[in-house]
Formats: C-alpha cells, sequence, structure tokens
C-alpha cells in the first residue's frame, strides 16, 4: 500500500463555520467590553452523583484490601477453586440464554 504524500493547505475559517470573535463572544455570555459576566451554574443531583463516582472515593474498600494482601502474604489465603468453577458456569449460562 503506497501512501501519497499531500499538502497541507490552510483552511479558510468561512470554510468551517466559523464565527468572528464579537458572535463567539455573545454565544459564550461575554460581554463586549472585555469585562466578564458574572453567571452561576447548578447542577442537578444526577450530576453530582456523577462527579462523586468520578473522584473514586468509593470505589475501593482499602480495609477489605488491607486484609486480603496481609493473608496472601502470610500464606492463609485460601482459593476454592470449586466455587469460582461454579461462578464461571453459572455465568456462562446467563449469557447463553
Amino acid at each position: 500500500m503506497k501512501i501519497n504524500s499531500t499538502t497541507n493547505r490552510p483552511i479558510s475559517a468561512d470554510a468551517v463555520g466559523a464565527r468572528p470573535e464579537s458572535a463567539a463572544a455573545q454565544a459564550y455570555g461575554a460581554v463586549a467590553g472585555g469585562s466578564a459576566s458574572s453567571s452561576q451554574v447548578a447542577l442537578s443531583s444526577a450530576s453530582r452523583k456523577l462527579l462523586a463516582l468520578q473522584e473514586g472515593s468509593n470505589d475501593i474498600n482499602v480495609e477489605r484490601v488491607a486484609s486480603i494482601r496481609a493473608a496472601i502474604a502470610s500464606g492463609q489465603l485460601k482459593i476454592d477453586t470449586g466455587r469460582i468453577a461454579d461462578s464461571l458456569i453459572a455465568s456462562a449460562r446467563d449469557l447463553l440464554k
């Protein structure tokens, strides 16, 4: 496969539908004199929940991870392979339904 070289030509602002500076400033609520207007944004309860989830503080049970890490280090962690196999089979059955 051959890739042909192309020349980069600048695209005019009119070609991409750009607006003049003052129109863009008006669209985003800026005052034409260069001073910014004050505005407030109210977040919905759903957006606040999403922000809380994004922080990641609720993702990991640090105490549980520490106890598992200690059990692995001391050799006391017992893995039930039969339970793992049963769960994998049940999951595959659910997917096939």
